[in-house]
């Protein structure tokens, strides 16, 4: 990659032009599949048939098809920006070609995964720019798309539809180690990462037998662990109802009518059915990875008794109050009496009424903040830890953080909530301008950020954050989890 303000790179499929920003080389919207319409759309990802001359790459694609979020109170909204054709692309951010200070092969890479509960998102927001996160560690860094929703996870196995985000994911990172040599990147020295579906797609795909063995280090923000894959039958289910709602459910061939009905109506069914099928309390989508498909032959549990994950270098955390994302603002949680909200905890897990007795008894709080704390624990934090534990026990390098931060001013009491850290790791805090997750972008935010991108850098690009500020996880030892904030 040649050092200039318009450096060229050639990839597999064509040239690409990027541009420098801050003496970082930022390539956007390189497609890394074909695009998923027409014979395409709920197929596997097939390759890009490539271009001629020198393609743009100074702007991110569009986003895949998706609605609103749900989390647009949080974090703020989008305009929506997706279209279905050129959706599959990423990008990639570089300090530069190899040289003083990288490995002899290249710079160390970090393939980074968005949240949005697979059904939103786009590795091409600002809010991912990697172009700080890239200076902080000297790597390279990569966002990807993957379709979301009933375009990547509707369950039709028989069909050829099974867990096609997952397939996106491993198509994004067969194009990394093909081509990020080309970037001064090297593809033996891959990082995954991710935050909420992000870090379960990272995990998942560090345990997977078709990409396990190309990752080196693991990067898990908030990962909702505690949510099993979809089991196969009530994906099966889903899929039904999806299929009557569109009216579609006796066509002898559904999979050639769904390709034929606009991407937008097929958004709208899916929103119908996420309202059919939700319960108090429950943040599963409709549709996610499903048990036994492409990338999830099994639980993580059985993968890490597996030893799927020794010889990786792991680095995970939450936020501290991570279901005030999902509860602040919701009415049946922020009002429910205690025999209500003891009621809700019971259904998120075998033994959630006990949890949340053991709570209550503790500091006196309202109902929706006793299950709001109850469910941090079930959905989030005590999976994380007991993947850290297993993964520490067995000696392998193991960090583990919390972060605390609580936004000033905070009228809705979030805390730490869901998704917090994100203007932190990327340092992006003017792309959140309407944030209450955020709040106020102060002097002493902006420090705390450079903090925590850094140690998250560096972590990407050595197998360990700086030593002085973070000591490595030791089994149910919280002496050993760094706090930020």
């Amino acid at each position: 990659m040649a050092v200039q303000e318009r450096p060229v790179v050639v990839t597999g499929s064509g040239s690409v032009r990027g541009v420098v920003e801050g003496g970082v080389a930022a390539f956007r919207g390189i497609p890394y599949a074909a695009s998923p319409v027409g014979e395409r759309r709920f197929a596997v990802p097939g390759p890009h048939p490539g271009w001629s001359g020198v393609r743009d790459a100074a702007r991110p694609g569009p986003s895949v098809p998706q609605g609103p979020s749900r989390l647009e109170a949080v974090m703020g909204r989008r305009a929506p920006d997706w279209d279905e054709d050129g959706c599959l692309t990423l990008n990639v951010w570089s300090p530069g070609p190899p040289g003083e200070g990288s490995a002899p092969g290249g710079r160390p890479v970090l393939v980074w995964f968005h949240g949005g509960g697979f059904s939103s998102g786009s590795g091409g927001w600002d809010w991912y720019d990697g172009r700080h996160l890239a200076a902080a560690g000297g790597l390279v860094v990569v966002t990807a798309n993957y379709r979301l929703g009933p375009l990547g996870y509707l369950h039709l196995p028989e069909l050829g539809s099974d867990n096609l985000g997952v397939r996106d994911q491993a198509a994004a990172l067969a194009w990394v180690r093909h081509n990020i040599a080309g970037f001064g990147g090297d593809p033996e020295l891959l990082t995954v990462g991710g935050q909420s579906a992000g870090a379960y797609s990272a995990l998942h795909l560090a345990l997977a037998p078709q990409t396990g063995p190309w990752i080196a280090r693991v990067v898990t923000q908030s990962g909702p662990f505690g949510l099993p894959p979809q089991d196969p039958g009530e994906a099966a289910d889903h899929a039904r109802r999806f299929l009557g709602i569109l009216g579609l459910d006796r066509r002898p061939d559904p999979l050639a009518a769904l390709r034929a009905v606009p991407p937008g109506q097929l958004l709208t069914a899916y929103g119908q059915l996420a309202r059919d099928v939700a319960r108090p309390g429950k943040v599963a989508p409709p549709m996610y990875p499903v048990l036994g498909g492409y990338g999830l032959p099994v639980t993580w549990q059985q993968a890490l008794a597996d030893g799927r994950l020794d010889g990786k270098q792991l680095l995970t955390g939450t936020t501290r109050d991570e279901m005030t994302a999902f509860y602040a603002f919701d009415p049946a949680v922020r009002t429910a009496t205690a025999e209500r909200a003891r009621a809700i905890a019971a259904t998120l897990a075998e033994d959630g009424a006990e949890r949340y007795d053991r709570t209550a008894a503790t500091v006196p709080r309202t109902p929706g903040d006793i299950l709001t704390e109850v469910a941090t624990g079930l959905q989030f934090r005590d999976r994380t830890l007991a993947i850290a534990d297993h993964h520490a026990a067995a000696g392998h390098p193991t960090y583990v953080y919390r972060f605390d931060r609580t936004p000033t001013p905070d009228p809705a009491r979030l805390g730490a909530t869901h998704c917090a850290e994100l203007p932190y790791l990327f340092t992006t805090f003017d792309a959140y301008p309407d944030s209450s997750m955020l709040g106020d972008a102060t002097p002493a935010a902006r420090t705390l950020g450079h903090a925590f991108s850094h140690a998250v850098a560096t972590f990407a690009a050595t197998g360990r954050p700086p030593a002085e500020h973070w000591p490595p996880y030791a089994p149910a030892d919280p002496t050993t989890v760094r706090h930020f904030g």
